[in-house]
């Protein structure tokens, strides 16, 4: 079960990963078209107003139609077979079960509670879907429907049908048995879902009031999850869905952009759900601390040899927001610094909010800069201000605590590894050796190819994989026998960051490369069956 649940809440990140840079777009076009900036350059009549009012609409795609988004994704990650028809299959059905319910509430709206005649938006509890007027079911209600498609698909997407119906088969059955399963369901939904609306609504007011100690639980339990990859569950809700406001946080914080733009009240009068979104002040501030800590530590003969482990991990961190590549490097081998990054991450997040920082602080300094800062720097810079005095604050305090537990329990974090044990990267050198012991036939690999052949003969070899997923950072793997596993360090020196072992279920740290390397690796998966 813990295996099928990480793999599901991984592979719903598959989309998130296209709200970073359209989060930019929106941000720079707002700041782009404030008079209060850019003078009578940004005149609502004026080209350079339309022009960015234009590239802004584009922007504003992935915000507007996230439950397509998240229907189409889904299959991506979770499908074994064929995932581009399957998610052929989950828009049409998710688009069918839209068509279901609109007619459902139109019919019989009354009885289920439901007003159809209301505008869409706002707190009346319905959404425009693919031009269909319906219950918002948001992101939960996506996810449900394609989920139960990617079922469908991989148990029933090869079921063999007699020839005289053959067209029947394939995508075509699993929209059919789509189609059948989605009117109970569209009914189900009708009866439950307005009475999930009305628990969100309270679940709202309950972490806004809650304040610090909320704060504090939600950012512990964000980043403490992290290991297990079920922390997607922790802040999914609170990002994408309106577990604190509608719509969910990345959505309204870059539509509400505008109301911001005032110095009349603080940021946080205004935006008080905003402390669910500082998880980057321990991404960004944090991440140098730690650096610096295992720079300090480490032998002085292999400092320089640390500096260049450390530096692009950090910088994914900083500048990015991905900090999985840098917490693998300490998490199984010195854990109880993980959990004191936990508590740390936790607190700085609730001093600044403390403090009245808020915002859509979940990225890293890109995310800071285009959407934050730049658009409501001239407004309310005394925050930001305070936000990078706190931020420092608490990256000097991670580098002394870290420093002296590393020291104090003698942990063996990187520089400060026996010599037979060793974590280096992957050289070139090593692989063409690699590859003269008996990793041979591959010519003009890339990257990701080398990684793959590495990847697979560290898990033991194609017979030994059941199946393989991705979420936004790991590749994902049921092994016939986890025994046939390679050491940590043989993976390490691939080029993975970290690897995760829950008896069959395996996920290997590799970073934003993840959907390459996974294409790579099915391609030597299917080469081998081939033979």
């Amino acid at each position: 079960m813990m295996k099928k649940v990480q793999r599901f809440g991984g592979a719903m990140l598959t989309p998130v990963l296209l709200f970073s840079f359209a989060g930019v777009v929106v941000g720079f076009a707002i700041l782009f078209m404030n008079e209060d900036i850019m003078g009578d350059l940004a005149s609502p009549d004026s080209l350079w107003y339309q022009i960015w009012n234009v590239i802004a609409e584009g922007a504003w795609t992935v915000f507007r139609q996230m439950p397509l988004l998240f229907v189409i994704g889904l299959p991506i990650g979770l499908a074994k077979k064929e995932s581009g028809r399957a998610c052929l299959e989950a828009l049409v059905t998710y688009i069918t079960f839209n068509y279901f319910l609109s007619a459902i509430l139109t019919t019989w709206g009354s009885f289920f509670g439901v007003d159809m005649a209301q505008e869409a938006g706002g707190t009346s509890g319905l959404a425009m879907i693919a031009s269909i007027k319906t219950i918002d079911t948001g992101m939960f209600g996506a996810l449900i429907i394609s989920g139960i498609v990617v079922y469908l698909h991989n148990r029933y997407f090869d079921t063999e049908l007699p020839e005289v119906l053959g067209v029947f088969r394939g995508t075509s059955f699993v929209v059919i048995l789509g189609f059948i399963v989605m009117l109970p369901i569209a009914f189900l939904f009708a009866f439950i879902w307005p009475h999930f609306q009305s628990f969100m609504l309270g679940l709202q007011g309950f972490f806004i009031s809650s304040g610090n100690i909320g704060v504090w639980i939600y950012s512990f339990l964000q980043e403490i999850l992290i290991p297990t990859g079920l922390h997607h569950f922790i802040y999914a809700p609170f990002a994408y869905d309106s577990a604190v406001v509608p719509g969910g946080m990345a959505a309204y914080w870059a539509t509400h952009l505008g109301d911001f733009q005032t110095t009349a009240h603080s940021l946080k009068e205004m935006y008080p759900a905003g402390g669910f979104a500082l998880s980057s002040m321990s991404k960004v501030f944090g991440s140098i601390g730690i650096v610096f800590a295992f720079y300090k530590t480490a032998r002085p003969e292999k400092r320089k040899a640390v500096l260049g482990l450390m530096i692009p991990v950090a910088a994914t961190a900083v500048f990015a927001g991905i900090t999985e590549p840098l917490e693998f490097t300490f998490l199984f081998v010195a854990p109880v610094l993980f959990i004191v990054h936990a508590v740390l991450a936790a607190t700085v997040s609730t001093v600044a909010y403390a403090f009245g920082v808020v915002g859509d602080f979940g990225g890293g300094l890109i995310n800071w800069f285009a959407v934050n800062w730049l658009p409501l720097w001239k407004y309310h810079w005394p925050t930001y201000v305070t936000q990078i005095i706190i931020g420092l604050a608490f990256a000097f305090l991670w580098y002394i605590i870290f420093v002296f537990i590393i020291k104090k329990m003698d942990l063996k974090t990187p520089g400060r590894e026996p010599e037979d044990s060793e974590v280096k990267f992957y050289t070139k050198a090593d692989y063409k050796e690699k590859k003269e012991d008996g990793v041979k036939g591959k010519k003009k690999e890339n990257q990701n190819q080398k990684k793959a052949v590495l990847f697979l003969e560290a898990l033991g070899g194609s017979e030994n994989i059941t199946d393989v997923t991705n979420c936004a950072t790991r590749l994902r793997l049921t092994l016939k026998d986890p025994e046939l596993m390679g050491p940590d360090a043989q993976f390490l020196q691939a080029g993975a960051h970290g690897v995760v072992r829950n008896g069959q279920a395996i996920q290997i740290i590799v970073g934003l490369s993840v959907p390459s390397v996974r294409s790579e690796f099915e391609n030597l998966l299917n080469e081998k069956d081939e033979e």
